[in-house]
């Protein structure tokens, strides 16, 4: 049963920073494409970005495209987001989830995700 956990959230000034973990509790998860997602109040849930099974590739929504990084660590089944020059815009509940797909942007292809974790960002 793959389960995932994140950490990380807080609350920060605009300029900040944050570094988002997700615990994969399972075996297997460097077979697994990861992501991250958000969803801020009354939005749908947006991509935000993506890492392959090696951590070769990367993706990155263009609303984040140079202020985040995504990074695992296969060894210690973990996935990272490090969220520099933190805007208000940011602010929403973040979410990990894994797929044995090809690596996507859309959630639905998503077949696993955590609880969430809560950032926000003021002014």
């Amino acid at each position: 049963q793959v389960q995932l956990v994140e950490s990380g959230g807080g609350l920060v000034q605009a300029g900040g920073s944050l570094r988002l973990s997700c615990v994969f509790s399972a075996r297997y998860f460097s077979t697994y494409v990861m992501g991250w997602f958000r969803q801020a109040p009354g939005t749908v849930r947006e991509y935000v970005a993506a890492i392959t099974w090696s951590g070769a590739t990367t993706y990155y929504a263009d609303s984040v495209e140079g202020r985040f990084t995504i990074s695992r660590d296969n060894a210690k089944s973990t996935m990272y987001l490090q969220m520099n020059s933190l805007k208000p815009e940011d602010t929403a509940v973040y979410y990990c989830a894994a797929t044995g797909s090809p690596l996507s942007t859309a959630a639905t292809l998503y077949a696993y995700w955590g609880q969430g974790t809560r950032v926000t960002v003021s002014s």
